[in-house]
């Protein structure tokens, strides 16, 4: 109790501070310039000091009602490692047709102490900057000036968009901690949106509803004989609004410190929004649903002229399609030609997206093109081909997991084949080192929706069941001056295979071997790989080394890791509670097998005892099991999870399940001389 009153003390303390603090922008006191570090979470490298947004509708007369959303954010920077907050993103919608989204009201200042006194520098527009992120897509990235351990950075801006069904996701939690949080949303009546909380953190709002009028200006011409006259009338339009109002202070961060986590943002707070339906019966208008299910959204893609459209398309590809068929006796045949023809043919842009770009027969001549463009190719030819394929909508991990029945929930396309056998084959043509069902992790998320000919739709596992494994095999000597020297071979199978081609292929042998050696703390005599670029074969890498920092001598006792460097010495699970679960994008298994030869003039005094623990429901197992024989001292250590995803019920098992296989690990052979 002695220790919980304090820390009440200080909350209560620090709220009525932050309740009484006047956050007028432009304007920061000399505590929050002073303050070292958060009162709260004394880790926190930064803080919104304050995080204001206001979205409500404007009407023009022009263009109808237009989404406006204003922003003030108060950033404090306690450490260098918040440095990163100094630089903004502002990202927005622009393409070529003209309907924007605009930035208005820019303005942004740092704020320090000199000498006791505040001093204020103003954002210059050189340190603006317009980036174009896609087709789709540019942003304002701002730097802000003379940042520094202490300061406190004031911006506003404001939103100017015309797509009044897009309301951005309201988001409550961070990678730092906020103070001091007050959104407003304010929508008219003749808009009705479902509203999502996801994440862990929730806010209640205050809901009211506001009086809320638009005038509408009309002109008449009339034509007398001698005189023309134009007359002006107006219309008032009296509706209401319906108000949220969020308010919370003292929010937790929510970082991404811990390992094996899809997307991050998944699981901070906030709110999803998505148009359900607009009604404007009682002004002479008509009422519309936007009701999704996932078969009409799939259904509204599938008759898009950049998916449905591009798809039917044939001819670009006929004679090169010929060939690959005359040469195709079997259905896999046929599957694993034309895959490996459109990955050679066409590059990816690295562009995603579920629509065609510039167009799958311009992508087929230039050789170059998004996500849409190569895999809506690909299954075209499949299907030309005579294989029952279809395209798979895919939100990738990046992406997210979307909430709602909603296009935009979808943002990569696959394809899938249905053999005459019943098993499903799913392919990704823009990953040069992908195989049949091993799809690259960026497209490993939950499910994908397929869609047939005729339109309907279901849902399809993207995840393989194949697990991803790693082999490792060291035999290793040990000289009279306690050098250690051996073979050490390596095999890697499925996405194993795929990210480690990724990985390493596109770098120099030297690079590679620098990279080993500091992994490793072994210098390499000799280096082979074996498959590296045929993906039909397991890459196998094979290294002979030497190390003097593998052994330690005390006292005439030599004390030796049985698995050596391939010893996992951390728990990479550091929390009390995880609230999110373990993603490891795929179930996976790592085996290691070591061989050690006795030096002359020892023998084992101890070696560590065999060892097997498992996790519930059949989730994962770890075996260890060491033995002499033969002047050998032999251990197979495997580690293996039998499923991609690990619910957070299961963490302090899984936390307990790999400290016991750390402290199992770092056990040492002991040998003494005879």
């Amino acid at each position: 109790m002695k220790k919980v009153l304090p820390l009440l003390l200080l909350l209560f303390t620090t709220q009525l501070s932050i309740l009484a603090q006047d956050y007028k922008f432009g304007k920061v006191s000399k505590e929050e310039l002073e303050e070292k570090f958060h009162p709260l979470d004394s880790t926190a490298d930064a803080a919104y000091l304050f995080k204001k947004r206001r979205t409500y509708y404007s009407y023009d007369q022009n263009s109808g009602f237009q989404l406006i959303t204003s922003i003030h954010e108060r950033i404090k920077v306690y450490k260098k490692d918040g440095f990163d907050k100094a630089t903004l993103i502002i990202p927005y919608y622009s393409s070529d047709n003209g309907i924007d989204e605009k930035i208005y009201g820019l303005k942004a200042y740092t704020f320090n102490l000199n000498g006791g006194k505040i001093k204020k520098e103003k954002l210059s527009n050189k340190n603006v900057f317009k980036e174009k992120v896609d087709d789709n897509w540019n942003q304002k990235k701002i730097t802000m000036p003379d940042v520094k351990v202490g300061s406190v950075i004031d911006i506003k801006y404001e939103i100017n968009s015309p797509f009044y069904y897009k309301i951005d996701d309201l988001e409550f939690q961070f990678d730092i901690p906020v103070k001091k949080l007050d959104y407003e949303v304010e929508i008219p009546e003749f808009y009705n949106f479902k509203v999502a909380s996801k994440g862990y953190y929730f806010i209640k709002p205050q809901l009211s509803v506001e009086n809320s009028s638009i005038t509408l200006t009309s002109k008449q011409r009339t034509s007398g004989r001698y005189v023309s006259k134009t007359t002006f009338s107006q219309d008032k339009i009296d509706y209401k609004s319906n108000k949220s109002n969020f308010k919370a202070t003292n929010i937790p961060a929510l970082k991404n410190n811990e390992p094996f986590v899809s997307n991050i943002n998944t699981y901070r707070g906030g709110l999803k929004y998505e148009l359900e339906s607009t009604n404007f019966v009682n002004i002479g208008g008509s009422f519309k649903s936007f009701s999704n299910s996932w078969e009409q959204v799939a259904k509204q893609i599938y008759k898009s002229s950049s998916f449905g459209g591009e798809l039917s398309k044939s001819s670009y590809y006929k004679d090169d399609l010929n060939k690959i068929l005359a040469e195709s006796k079997t259905e896999v045949d046929k599957l694993l030609n034309i895959f490996n023809f459109v990955k050679q043919r066409v590059k990816w842009n690295e562009y995603f997206g579920i629509y065609s770009d510039k167009g799958v027969r311009k992508a087929f001549k230039d050789r170059v093109g998004n996500v849409a463009d190569i895999n809506l190719m690909l299954t075209s030819m499949l299907r030309t081909s005579g294989l029952n394929a279809d395209p798979v909508l895919v939100s990738t991990r990046a992406n997210g997991v979307p909430f709602f029945p909603t296009i935009d929930g979808f943002n990569y396309v696959v394809s899938v084949v249905e053999l005459s056998s019943g098993g499903l084959i799913l392919l990704d043509a823009t990953e040069q080192y992908s195989t049949p069902n091993i799809l690259p992790r960026r497209a490993l998320n939950w499910n994908g929706r397929r869609i047939t000919k005729d339109g309907n739709s279901s849902w399809v596992k993207l995840a393989t069941t194949k697990h991803a494994t790693e082999d490792n095999n060291l035999m290793v000597n040990i000289s009279d001056d306690l050098m250690v020297s051996g073979l050490y071979r390596t095999k890697f199978s499925n996405l194993s295979a795929l990210t480690y081609r990724k990985n390493h292929n596109h770098l120099t042998e030297e690079a590679v071997i620098t990279g080993l050696e500091e992994k490793t703390n072994v210098e390499i005599e000799d280096f082979k790989i074996l498959n590296e670029k045929n993906i039909y074969k397991t890459p196998t890498r094979t290294i002979k080394f030497n190390s003097d920092g593998l052994i330690e001598s005390i006292n005439g006792k030599l004390y030796i890791e049985p698995l050596l460097f391939l010893t996992e010495r951390r728990n990479p699970f550091k929390l009390e509670e995880r609230k999110f679960p373990v993603d490891f994008t795929t179930p996976w298994k790592v085996k290691n097998v070591v061989s050690i030869k006795i030096p002359e003039g020892y023998k084992v005094e101890t070696v560590p005892e065999s060892f097997a623990i498992g996790l519930p429901d059949n989730l994962g197992v770890f075996k260890y099991q060491i033995r002499e024989s033969s002047g050998k001292i032999s251990t197979i250590s495997s580690m293996q999870f039998n499923t991609a995803i690990v619910s957070p019920q299961y963490y302090e098992s899984l936390k307990k399940f790999y400290g016991d296989l750390v402290k199992k690990q770092t056990e040492k052979i002991v040998l003494i001389k005879i």
